[in-house]
């Protein structure tokens, strides 16, 4: 997942967040602070709204003195407690400040400061602010620079901030009961008894078009019964629960992918009902097409509505029109929405940018499986006609020469110069390092519309339709044939990237491939050969797969996507191995994904560097990852489903459980899975497996499931008698 386009990527370079960086999330809204609490313009820190900064500067000193940060007392994912002490005047100090934080909507502080004293005193503190309203794009990329004018209103105990941008307007109102406000901040007096306190609240208050957002956490009222604190309990409450693990660090690990998923949750304003991710904070809080989808197909075992909800909102900004500024095109699925001044992606003003090759297939891949786990059958079958516009996209603009496969081209200079998940413009490449030029059709988007015509026809087979069953399966068994003809590479033993302009295939050794397993477009005597190469030495790390083997021409183990370790992209790759019955194989790609989050602290970041586990003792981090992301969150819940091999296909009453469990990990029972409409659990302890509180209808198969195929014409259950894997 990247922003970077055109030259901007080679002419800046991504701000750094430092382990001394805080991140507070709440929906559109986030916080970036320094473990002190103060904010500063110069570097990446600040308050942002709407994908835009409202804060830039906020900086509190007690009697003319900056405090000495002592702690950060993590509380919610949107809310925490910074504590410091005002330096001494003689031997020791005797004023301690607390600040308490609260995002959504906008933020509240609390300021609280102690006199541990035995004398009283009056103390001046003041609370330094400023605004740039710069876009989240400058921020990140250090190209900050004045889209207008801001004008900077005193009045009374608020400070008004206001920034004019031709026909634009945004402002924020920075207020307490207790302060004078300047032009550039707020000033209060302290009276402090001995041995006493002195308490305020300031909140901060965005505004758009003038008009000025909500707050939830109001002055008086109580952060705990706040609608971020009331939604994230219910978030808890529902979830699965590990009720015994033998592995404590397997335990940290799936309890922080939890919290991180809970956090990084957005509720779409027109339709708060619908549930949707965000990609990760604290750059991409926004809907992302591949990301959110990807992410919420993870997310299954926890909360289905995740998915529902992420294809209820890319469903409403479905392309309709064809408009080169954007990249849209009727039917396809947006990459990215944004509300700031200055998206670089859409020109013209535009909120909403298209330019991907992988989101409409994996539309239609999400909503199939929605269908498998049982969720919302209406709401489903409601969204089947938008994976029919994807699949007219798909048939329509995606193939562009007409030979089958979907290619990519940005329509403009400021478009994505790649548009699959490696969209860096380096991230596609041959073997011996030289870019690959567009139209581009990569192997793993191929591997997706095989997957979305496989979906397509078991909903027409579940609907009596014959005759688009007969016309998806043609469509499947004519790609698969077609895919494994042209993109594999038989004189090297493994599947091409992709074919670029001129149809030359491109030859890299990439973890592109894995990916292929995991939809089962990949012929079962190919799928052995792929296994052994995304295990070997020169892709294998020990921490996971890297996206390209270091034997290639533009292998660089610190660079974004050309040697580097995403633990999505194993994810997928060990699922795909798992349904081809590599078991060894995706138990060590999975092991090393979860050997990798210990030694992260139990957090998966967006990525890590692709160096070999025998370099280092612990995997080392990339400099400007993302953290938490949403697919890294939920790659440890794919990676246990994984493992544990459970899948559902409730329109024909049944669910596949066949652990291949490592003994590492020992025992293992998760309760409140939701599935069927039930609550159920799982329990698996060596050889044994158990789930109960299915339906009495509910069949359990005690088999691995294979990568599913195109729907059968004459019969409506799939046999439960294994075939050979991926044929």
């Amino acid at each position: 997942m990247t922003d970077e386009v055109g030259t901007i990527i080679e002419e800046t370079e991504p701000a750094v967040l430092t382990a001394a960086t805080v991140t507070l999330v709440e929906g559109p809204t986030f916080c970036v602070s320094g473990t002190s609490g103060d904010m500063e313009a110069e570097v990446p820190q600040g308050l942002f709204f709407r994908d835009m900064r409202v804060i830039s500067d906020w900086q509190v000193r007690v009697d003319g003195h900056r405090p000495h940060h002592l702690t950060v007392l993590s509380q919610d994912p949107y809310s925490t407690t910074f504590v410091s002490r005002v330096p001494p005047h003689g031997s020791q100090s005797e004023l301690l400040l607390e600040r308490r934080r609260y995002v959504g909507e906008g933020m509240r502080e609390d300021l609280r400061l102690r006199n541990l004293s035995t004398r009283p005193m009056t103390v001046p503190l003041t609370l330094d602010v400023g605004a740039d309203f710069a876009d989240v794009f400058a921020v990140k990329e250090n190209r900050v620079r004045l889209v207008g004018e801001v004008t900077a209103t005193p009045t009374g105990e608020a400070l008004e901030l206001v920034l004019h941008s031709g026909d634009s307007l945004r402002g924020v109102r920075v207020e307490s009961s207790d302060a004078t406000a300047r032009p550039d901040g707020l000033d209060f007096l302290a009276e402090l008894p001995a041995r006493g306190e002195w308490c305020t609240t300031v909140l901060v208050r965005p505004s758009v078009e003038g008009e000025e957002a909500g707050s939830v956490f109001r002055p008086g009222a109580e952060p705990g019964e706040s609608e971020p604190a009331r939604r994230l309990r219910a978030w808890r409450e529902s979830a699965p629960r590990i009720t015994d693990i033998e592995d404590p660090e397997l335990h940290k690990t799936l309890r922080r992918s939890l919290e991180d998923l809970g956090a990084l949750r957005i509720f779409d304003p027109r339709h708060p009902e619908h549930t949707a991710i965000a990609a990760g904070a604290p750059w991409f809080m926004a809907l992302f097409g591949r990301d959110s989808l990807l992410s919420s197909y993870m997310a299954l075992p926890l909360d289905q509505t995740l998915a529902l909800g992420t294809l209820q909102t890319l469903a409403r900004d479905q392309g309709r029109k064809t408009d080169p500024d954007t990249e849209e095109e009727s039917g396809r699925i947006l990459h990215e929405t944004r509300f700031g001044l200055d998206f670089p992606l859409a020109r013209g003003g535009g909120s909403v940018y298209y330019g991907t090759a992988d989101a409409t297939p994996l539309f239609v891949i999400v909503l199939g499986e929605l269908s498998r786990w049982g969720i919302a059958p209406d709401a489903v079958e409601e969204l089947l006609p938008h994976a029919d516009r994807a699949l007219q996209w798909i048939e329509e603009y995606g193939d562009r020469d007409g030979d089958g496969f979907v290619e990519y081209q940005r329509m403009t200079g400021n478009g994505l110069l790649n548009q699959g998940w490696k969209d860096s413009y380096d991230g596609v490449n041959f073997a011996d390092g030289s870019l690959a030029e567009p139209p581009i059709a990569l192997c793993e988007v191929q591997s997706y519309v095989y997957a979305a015509y496989v979906v397509r026809s078991h909903f027409a087979h579940e609907a009596g339709d014959q005759k688009a069953v007969e016309h998806w399966t043609q469509r499947a068994d004519a790609l698969k044939e077609a895919f494994n003809e042209q993109f594999w590479l038989p004189e090297r033993g493994w599947y091409a990237v992709g074919l670029d302009r001129d149809k030359r295939p491109i030859d890299a050794l990439a973890s592109n491939m894995g990916h292929c397993l995991w939809t089962g477009i990949a012929d079962r005597d190919k799928a052995e050969h792929v296994a052994e190469r995304l295990l070997s030495p020169e892709m294998f790390t020990g921490w996971g797969v890297r996206t390209l083997a270091s034997t290639m021409g533009a292998y660089n183990p610190m660079s974004y996507h050309n040697g580097s370790v995403w633990p999505h992209d194993n994810a997928l790759v060990a699922t795909g191995l798992m349904r081809y019955g590599f078991v060894e194989h995706a138990q060590r790609v999975a092991t090393g994904i979860l050997d990798a989050a210990e030694a992260f602290g139990g957090r998966l970041p967006e990525l890590f560097c692709g160096f070999d586990r025998s370099d280092y003792d612990a995997p080392l981090p990339y400099p400007t990852s993302c953290s938490p992301q949403a697919w890294a969150a939920a790659t440890p819940v794919q990676l246990v489903r994984a493992l544990l091999r459970i899948d559902p296909w409730m329109s024909h009453g049944q669910v596949w459980v066949a652990p291949a469990w490592p003994a590492r990990y020992g025992r293992l029972r998760i309760h409140n899975i939701p599935l069927a409409g039930r609550r159920v659990e799982l329990e698996v302890d060596g050889e044994s497996t158990r789930v109960t509180g299915l339906p009495d209808e509910v069949e359990i198969v005690h088999q691995p499931r294979r990568p599913l195929r195109a729907a059968p014409n004459h019969q409506h259950r799939q046999t439960p008698a294994p075939l050979p894997a991926g044929e």
